[in-house]
């Protein structure tokens, strides 16, 4: 499974990237507006640290305007995706840019019957949001395993992209189903390194060894 990391912050991409386990970045507008400086600059040298996909997000609302919108972003650098909310524009504009030649990842998926729309006009990545269900007492992860068992009885080159990922959990219930991708904020990536045995495996390695080195002299 890829791991995509969710944020626009250029210090975390650059950390994360260099240990080498991430394949892509999302963004949106909300993350985007928290860093300091153009968002257009700043997604160019996102794109130049990841050398993968990095989703930019329309803020239109219209078909028109997602397009324009959409082709624009398209220029900043071969990487970029562009990213549109589902709905009837949405999938609308998905189609009319990925006839043109431009990747797109339909977001704000709640849903398999909008997964399914989105694939069917040929989005090359579906962001179903699982935390979100979640916070209303609803299985997010279980939108996932139909998605997924949806697409695997077609010929759907879409991929699913698990998104608002709140704890490693996410990571893996996604990775026992199946699902292409996970985009995750850097806390999360963060937590997946960590497990108190690890820890405490180490502390007990590094005692033993001092010890021993102890006795020898």
């Amino acid at each position: 499974m890829k791991l995509f990391l969710d944020t626009g912050n250029i210090k975390d991409i650059e950390t994360y990237c260099a240990i080498g386990i991430i394949d892509g970045v999302t963004t949106n507008p909300s993350l985007m507006a928290k860093e300091p400086g153009d968002p257009r600059a700043i997604t160019k040298r996102i794109c130049q640290i990841v050398q993968g996909p990095v989703s930019a997000e329309v803020i239109a609302t219209d078909v028109d305007g997602m397009i324009r919108e959409g082709k624009d972003l398209a220029t900043i650098d071969p990487h970029v995706v562009i990213k549109v909310p589902f709905g009837k524009a949405g999938v609308q504009a998905c189609k009319a840019l990925r006839a043109e030649g431009i990747r797109v990842n339909v977001t704000l998926v709640f849903s398999p019957t909008q997964a399914l729309l989105a694939a069917k006009v040929g989005a090359t990545y579906v962001s179903p949001f699982v935390g979100r269900l979640d916070d209303i007492a609803t299985d997010g992860m279980e939108l996932i395993r139909q998605i997924v068992d949806v697409y695997e009885n077609y010929d759907f080159e879409t991929e699913v992209l698990v998104a608002s990922v709140r704890s490693p959990m996410h990571v893996a219930i996604a990775g026992q189903m199946g699902a292409d991708i996970c985009t995750c904020p850097p806390a999360v990536i963060e937590a997946m390194f960590k497990h108190p045995l690890t820890d405490s495996g180490i502390e007990r390695f590094l005692k033993d060894w001092d010890d021993a080195k102890g006795a020898k002299a």
